[in-house]
């Protein structure tokens, strides 16, 4: 990591003094590019600096113990190592993260997709709790957040929840959570109190952007059109708003009947298939580029289980990368970003290694 630092760190300089240049203001795109990498490199340097004094005082500290003995002044240089081993951790973790170089993808608007898997009642309930995990996820990143489709459940949570996102890096931070989410827990609906797991599936896919439109012929769409209903009598009404749409060449089926107006559920039913239908197409000439499983990871694949989240223990696994971490009650707050931040981190590093 010291050399690949020191390189970023000299292009600092670099970066440094082609925005004092007067030809630079010429050229708005290069500008915008410099004043980014300069951002980004200026991170990397303030982390580095407190990365090497934190690790300086750690090794006076290690010193001092071998000659100290006083079991007092012991036991308070023990409790500063510990704390400024906990501090490497965390800054080592932030550095790796900002030496992930920027993707033209990073901020590109995604749509997560959250359904029940196994489990019934659970599993809805499940969906619910995650969706409220991404919601509040995205609160504290500043995203904007767009209820799409929403199917109820009867004992509460949703049987499918479909949003989009946009904002800065919200891709980089939310691609690799597609894939099943296990839950172990002991259930409300659960009259014995047993331990019961189950399941929900999340999938993420990219927006189209506009240099990538995706065009569908209107002939190839069988379009329904349904009254409204939902558990509860939630979103009922008395007209055919609802809207499902079938794209007849990839038999790709969305619905729609959040809104009471059949002309925006149409647009949003018509947004999720644009979105489903560029991710199809997107996974196909992947496959063609290479067979290889470990190209195809993190893609959305929703048969892969990533995560299991255990209540009794306060406990969440992301099992892609044997991350642990005894956090579940905060996690499921929204504070997501120690488990994000370490799968950006780790993929880069297998993209490298590819």
């Amino acid at each position: 990591m010291d050399e690949k630092v020191k390189k970023l760190l000299d292009r600092l300089k670099e970066v440094e003094t082609l925005l004092g240049s007067s030809d630079v203001f010429s050229d708005q795109k290069k500008y915008k590019e410099l004043s980014q990498e300069f951002s980004r490199l200026s991170e990397l340097k303030d982390a580095w600096n407190y990365y090497t004094k934190t690790n300086d005082q750690l090794i006076e500290n290690k010193a001092l113990l071998l000659t100290e003995k006083d079991p007092e002044l012991i036991e308070v240089i023990n409790e500063d190592i510990t704390n400024l081993q906990n501090e490497l951790d965390i800054v080592k973790a932030r550095i790796e993260l900002i030496l992930v170089p920027p993707d033209p993808r990073d901020s590109r608007n995604i749509i997560m997709e959250i359904r029940a898997g196994t489990g019934g009642d659970e599993a809805a309930i499940f969906v619910g709790d995650l969706v409220r995990m991404y919601q509040y996820y995205a609160n504290i990143k500043g995203w904007i957040l767009e209820t799409l489709a929403t199917t109820d459940a009867e004992r509460g949570g949703y049987k499918e929840y479909i949003m989009s996102l946009s904002g800065s890096n919200v891709f980089r931070f939310l691609q690799y959570e597609g894939g099943t989410h296990r839950v172990q827990r002991v259930p409300t609906t659960e009259a014995s109190g047993r331990l019961h797991t189950s399941a929900a599936t999340v999938a993420v896919l990219l927006e189209p952007s506009g240099d990538e439109a995706i065009d569908i012929d209107e002939k190839e769409l069988k379009i329904d059109t349904y009254r409204a209903s939902g558990a509860g009598g939630q979103h009922v009404n008395t007209t055919d708003s609802a809207v499902r749409i079938t794209h007849l060449p990839t038999n790709i089926v969305v619905s729609c009947q959040d809104e009471r107006s059949q002309h925006k559920n149409k647009d949003k039913a018509m947004r999720f298939l644009k979105a489903k239908v560029a991710e199809k197409k997107r996974i196909e000439e992947e496959k063609k580029r290479s067979k290889e499983r470990s190209q195809q990871v993190g893609t959305g694949d929703r048969s892969e289980r990533i995560r299991t989240y255990n209540y009794p223990q306060n406990r969440i696994t992301d099992h892609r990368i044997n991350l642990t971490v005894y956090n579940l009650d905060q996690v499921m707050e929204g504070d997501i970003d120690e488990i994000t931040n370490a799968l950006v981190s780790f993929y880069y590093q297998e993209k490298l290694k590819s």
